[in-house]
């Protein structure tokens, strides 16, 4: 099916004579078929990219192993439109967060995609958070983010009175939307510039012939059932001239698996469980605008988010797990149970800010997973791009560590991968 579904999505060109090199010959005897780019993922960021290629001419595959478009983490996160503010000044998060934030809202206003620029509150709710406030508040305008203003305590909560704080950052830029529909837009889009989008079908490798990347595919049916002890062979290759891995979570763990790139320059996989829960038993939302934390180690601290319903949501809280292999994690088949007994630690952490939190009015809602580039106590990473530079393959770009603010960065993500590969 795999290959019937490609043969009649795309016109294809004819395959030369190319030199191989270090493969099985079990993998070599495997059907080809050319393709001009190829984006692996269909999550925001590779939809985006693929929509971005095909607005520009070229034609797309997108490879999904799941059943439809965003089943991973760009269905399992706040839906914020993020301001740009934590990041470091001339990191890429700074950069592709800002410009994205400006695209995104662009986009969601012409494409009539539903979207709310509420605003939110960062605040700091002891005298010793104080100064942490302050650099947070600096960060962003070294960033270049307009209209951040800090506010006495007393400012803050006449903006929400249900607010407890000392002193707060107010920034109006930061917004909500609906992810869903956001990625259904472009996917539309993409699909009507010609690009193809092929589902419960997964890359599981790679090699290089002639200087090309030349990507193994398998049904993910097939995957599924593999007994782990025999060779993975793929059941098609392509041969494409462009390929963009924005596998997400599992990004990192195939690209170790393409075959001739340079192993020590691909970052180590992390992940770090967020769980959400949703606030019941209210008939009105407590909070007009989302309530940050000061920032934890991993994440930005269990917030306060809501849904263009008026749903609250609270989170995401950080876990830390272990033991992903790379098959479950190319199948996504992580552990995205929210345990009630994580609830306590929530009541603690959101009644520093919100002191008239209910007992039993925190129900679990859902748990998302931030693929990282670093673990426990380490400094944050940045997001990272590599292209020929570092592994000197023309026409492979691979993401990796796309996590927040991943999904108010997908627009410029794509424009920056066209922008300086395309013409390469």
């Amino acid at each position: 099916m795999l290959l019937g579904n490609l043969r009649n999505a795309s016109k294809l060109r004819p395959l030369a004579s190319i030199r191989q090199t270090h493969v099985s010959k079990t993998t070599l005897a495997a059907p080809r078929e050319a393709v001009d780019c190829v984006v692996i993922g269909a999550g925001v960021v590779g939809i985006a990219v693929a929509r971005e290629l095909s607005l520009r001419g070229r034609q797309v595959f997108v490879v999904e192993s799941g059943p439809s478009f965003g089943t991973g983490t760009s269905s399992r996160n706040s839906e914020v439109i993020h301001a740009g503010i934590y990041y470091p000044q001339d990191s890429l998060k700074a950069a592709f967060c800002g410009r994205g934030r400006d695209l995104m809202y662009k986009y969601c206003y012409e494409h009539e995609v539903p979207h709310k620029q509420i605003g939110k509150l960062i605040v700091a709710t002891g005298s010793s958070e104080i100064p942490k406030l302050i650099d947070i508040m600096e960060q962003g305008v070294c960033n270049g983010v307009g209209g951040l203003k800090l506010v006495d305590g007393s400012e803050a909560m006449r903006m929400e009175p249900e607010l407890e704080c000392v002193k707060a950052v107010f920034s109006p830029l930061t917004g909500i939307v609906d992810s869903h529909s956001f990625m259904l837009s472009l996917v539309g889009e993409a699909e009507s510039q010609g690009t193809t989008f092929s589902y419960n079908t997964a890359v599981i490798g790679g090699h290089i012939e002639g200087n090309s990347m030349l990507l193994h595919t398998s049904e993910t049916q097939s995957l599924e059932s593999w007994n782990r002890q025999s060779p993975l062979q793929p059941e098609l290759i392509l041969v494409p001239k462009f390929v963009v891995n924005s596998a997400g979570l599992s990004s990192p763990l195939l690209a170790k698996r393409f075959q001739g790139l340079r192993t020590e320059a691909i970052p180590p996989a992390h992940f770090a469980r967020g769980c959400y829960f949703t606030l019941s038993n209210t008939k009105k939302p407590p909070f007009a605008h989302l309530i940050y934390p000061i920032p934890e180690p991993g994440g930005i601290g269990v917030h306060v988010t809501l849904d263009l319903n008026g749903q609250v949501k609270f989170g995401p809280d950080v876990e830390w797990i272990d033991g992903v292999d790379e098959i479950s994690s190319f199948l996504n088949r992580h552990d995205y149970s929210v345990s009630a007994s994580r609830q306590e630690r929530f009541y603690t952490a959101i009644r520093k800010y919100y002191p008239n939190l209910k007992e039993g009015s925190l129900e679990p809602g859902y748990a998302g997973i931030r693929p990282k580039l670093s673990g426990p106590q380490e400094p944050t990473v940045d997001f990272m791009v590599q292209g020929e530079e570092i592994h000197g393959v023309p026409g492979l770009v691979n993401l990796f560590g796309i996590e927040s603010p991943g999904l108010t960065s997908s627009l410029a993500i794509a424009e920056y991968i066209a922008t300086r590969f395309l013409s390469q």
